[in-house]
């Protein structure tokens, strides 16, 4: 007697990042892609992490609101400079700003994901923190960095992925991909959490 296959909801990525896309395909899992219509502006006096807990669930919860019957992975990152939260810096002046204030600096990459299905009331979040040294960058640096790479879509304005990792000293995470947008070891916990069969 053969064992019924067990039914898996769709899954749900409420993200348009490719960084986050690109690492979800690592789980050969099919999946869908959503836009989560979520106001990321930071609140009054909000720590960095408590800024990315809550736009993770609020991404997942978003879309799960759309698509009640799926299981929604929702992420969000927030470099955290000694409690001062530095977000996607957009345009080449912003970028020069940022990487002068983390030079020489530990930065903490605050990396939630959370996964939330309504069908079965599932709501689960989670953080890695990722700590980053920076080294003592010259200006000349900074600008050879971002006119090779443009890295204005990443939170801290450096990819640890690509050249950004020239700039650095050490990382120091017990989530590998948590750096560049989505903590997989977390995120597989939350999934086999919520039902879903992983390898």
């Amino acid at each position: 007697m053969h064992e019924s296959l067990p039914f898996e909801r769709p899954l749900i990525l409420g993200s348009t990042s490719r960084y986050r896309q690109e690492l979800l395909s690592r789980l050969h899992l099919p999946f869908e892609v959503a836009a989560p219509d979520v106001d990321e502006t930071p609140r009054p006096l909000e720590a960095p992490r408590d800024l990315a807990l809550r736009l993770a669930l609020a991404k997942a919860q978003a879309v799960a609101q759309q698509h009640p019957e799926a299981v929604v992975i929702g992420s969000d990152q927030v470099a955290d400079l000694g409690g001062l939260p530095l977000g996607k810096p957009g345009t080449h002046e912003r970028a020069v700003r940022q990487l002068r204030q983390m030079r020489g600096q530990t930065v903490i990459f605050q990396t939630a994901v959370a996964v939330v299905c309504r069908a079965t009331g599932f709501e689960q979040v989670d953080l890695a923190a990722v700590e980053v040294r920076f080294r003592d960058l010259s200006d000349a640096e900074i600008e050879r960095y971002l006119q090779a790479e443009k890295p204005y879509d990443c939170a801290g304005s450096a990819k640890s992925e690509g050249l950004g990792i020239a700039l650095l000293d050490a990382i120091l995470s017990d989530d590998p991909t948590a750096l560049i947008g989505l903590p997989l070891i977390r995120t597989c916990r939350l999934l086999r959490a919520a039902g879903r069969v992983l390898p």
